[in-house]
């Protein structure tokens, strides 16, 4: 383990985390063995997430608030821990959608965020040019942690249209596919969350170039993700953009199937990946 020095809690909000969360164990006079009983994860992931090597997840960090009677000291942290593994245009989309009443979303290449499985955002993620190991966990750590939005006791409308190419291109393994069908299937099936396909057969263009998500909320205007190439990426709340991209959204819809329809193709593409 490094010198408790090497770690430089001005670093970045991954070692900040790891120093107070070092410095709150040790206040209490306990060893990473006392912690790692008391919350159920293991010694090792302790250590890399005191020396800032692995990112804490919400529950992780939650356990260990309470067993240290942190009073909220590394809850409050976290979210900072959270934002830091994503792109710098992305970080505002993230608090967003974390407060949505209402999402709408369009895919025409990969799965949406907020649908993906470990393996498959894993395959995405790397396959970023020079994307390392530790990166690519923490942001497909980031990812599914986007996901917890969609178990609060009242998860916010969640709409998606996704291109039919989408359940046919290969991401990962044939088993990975399967399996993010089956968890599309899945969730379909959720009272507040709707699927639909837009199918070759629509000859729909007017989403082609690129994907986007419009977030609603109570008392404030709505906000669009729309994305591009990655680097080209951005958020915007102007009402003009917003409303293009709404008014985009109302005409790929029209094209998809229902919710019924949708469900039933995603089922015969299941097969496919597993036959």
């Amino acid at each position: 383990m490094p010198k408790e020095s090497t770690l430089l809690p001005s670093e970045s909000p991954t070692a900040l985390f790891g120093f107070e969360l070092r410095r709150h164990r040790k206040a209490r006079g306990w060893s990473q063995m006392r912690l790692s009983r008391a919350v159920s994860y293991s010694v090792g992931t302790i250590s890399m997430i005191e020396t800032a090597r692995r990112s804490p997840t919400e529950d992780f960090a939650r356990h260990c608030d309470e067993v240290l009677e942190a009073e909220g000291a590394l809850m409050r942290l976290w979210p900072m821990v959270n934002h830091a593994s994503a792109p710098p245009w992305f970080r505002p989309w993230l608090d967003v959608e974390a407060t949505a009443e209402a999402l709408r979303s369009w895919e025409p290449i990969v799965m949406p965020g907020l649908l993906q499985i470990e393996d498959y955002a894993r395959a995405v993620l790397g396959g970023e040019i020079g994307a390392t190991p530790e990166q690519v966990d923490e942001q497909v750590t980031a990812r599914l942690e986007r996901q917890s939005i969609l178990r609060r006791s009242k998860p916010p409308l969640f709409w998606t249209v996704i291109d039919e190419g989408v359940l046919h291109r290969p991401i990962g393994s044939p088993n990975t596919m399967a399996a993010q069908l089956a968890h599309l299937l899945e969730v379909g099936q959720t009272p507040r969350i709707t699927i639909q396909i837009l199918p070759f057969s629509a000859y729909c263009t007017s989403g082609l170039a690129g994907g986007f998500a419009i977030a609603s909320a109570h008392g404030v205007s709505d906000t669009a993700y729309v994305e591009s190439a990655g680097v080209m990426s951005r958020v915007t709340e102007r009402p003009e953009d917003v409303s293009l991209l709404t008014y985009r959204y109302e005409g790929i819809r029209s094209e998809a199937l229902s919710q019924r329809e949708s469900l039933k193709m995603i089922e015969e593409a299941l097969k496919r990946w597993t036959s």
